[in-house]
């Protein structure tokens, strides 16, 4: 029982609504690359914790297995 990338993104964007979400993953392994305003200021380890915490529930219920995080501002993309 997996989760689509669609599916993943929408709850990231819920969570973190300003955010540019990119998912790619195969049903098991997935990546996201999460731009946003609200990571300034903090370090990667408080980043991965707001993406985690938006994703937390397909975590335990078993549907997202491993997540790779990328998590920058805007800043830092351009």
């Amino acid at each position: 029982m997996s989760i689509t990338n669609d599916a993943v993104a929408a709850l990231i964007q819920a969570h973190i609504p300003d955010a540019q979400v990119t998912i790619q993953g195969d049903g098991y392994k997935y990546e996201a690359d999460v731009i946003s305003d609200v990571f300034a200021g903090l370090n990667t380890l408080k980043r991965h914790q707001l993406v985690y915490a938006a994703v937390n529930d397909a975590i335990t219920a078993g549907q997202l297995h491993a997540l790779t995080i990328r998590a920058k501002t805007p800043a830092e993309v351009a």
